[in-house]
């Protein structure tokens, strides 16, 4: 079995710990684009999910955030899932992505609402690995309203019944979930709720198990998560410090 290093990250935009959208220059982006491109060369990872990452914004330096890092991070394979566009003066384009070592066999983005600002949704990727497709959602949830990410959750829920039956049979395991949910695991909301949901498809093991993700100066919430089927053997997972973005990295090592 080979064994898989995956890393979560919201990385606010490549604004770094700056509360300030837009306020960052261009050249300071492009440099915390370069610290978090050598934070995953020390990280090595197999594939990485970020969350808040732009395609093209005005108000993170006009130029493709996804494409910055392939280059300096040097991943053969990307794809975008954008969840908010909007052209003009204001343009912006952002949403999840995902970096792999492994050809990116398919890939699908669902957006929750229709916001052009704020929208949140995930991207759905099918990964060869040696010949099995190994299937991953990069999910990011509301930040304030729990209402909406219940809404959320049963849009994902829906999603992948249906999904499920149509491509099941293509895959070596469930899908992986991970990503920025916007509550801890230990309260009545979203990500509890996923988990008791998941128990559909088979047995399915939260990670971290404890520590907080954010803020990163000094993290108080478990807020970034990843979910791993039954078939996926967990080696090992770390919060990883660093003060690159709001949030934490979690990384999971695991045999596939």
């Amino acid at each position: 079995m080979p064994r898989l290093r995956l890393v979560t990250f919201n990385i606010a935009h490549g604004r770094g710990l700056n509360p300030i959208q837009g306020t960052t220059t261009q050249r300071k982006l492009r440099s915390n684009l370069r610290r978090i491109a050598g934070l995953l060369d020390r990280l090595a990872p197999d594939i990485v999910a970020l969350q808040e990452i732009d395609e093209r914004s005005r108000w993170a330096g006009n130029f493709d955030h996804l494409d910055y890092l392939r280059v300096h991070a040097q991943f053969p394979h990307t794809v975008f899932g954008i969840n908010n566009r909007r052209t003009g003066l204001l343009n912006l384009s952002y949403g999840n992505a995902v970096l792999s070592r492994h050809a990116i066999r398919a890939a699908e983005t669902i957006v929750f609402g229709q916001r052009r600002l704020g929208e949140k949704g995930f991207l759905y990727v099918e990964l060869d690995v040696n010949g099995r497709c190994l299937p991953l959602v990069n999910l990011h949830l509301h930040s304030s309203s729990r209402a909406l990410r219940l809404v959320q959750l049963e849009r994902l829920l829906a999603w992948l019944r249906e999904k499920h039956r149509l491509h099941a049979s293509n895959w070596a395991v469930p899908p992986i979930i991970c990503g920025d949910f916007n509550n801890p695991g230990t309260r009545d909301d979203a990500t509890a709720s996923l988990l008791s949901h998941l128990s559909d498809y088979c047995d399915y093991a939260l990670h971290p198990i404890t520590g907080p993700t954010f803020p990163s100066p000094l993290p108080r919430r478990a807020l970034d998560f990843v979910f791993i089927p039954a078939g996926c053997a967990v080696t090992r997972c770390e919060i990883v410090r660093s003060m690159l973005s709001d949030h934490r990295p979690v990384v999971v090592e695991f045999d596939f």
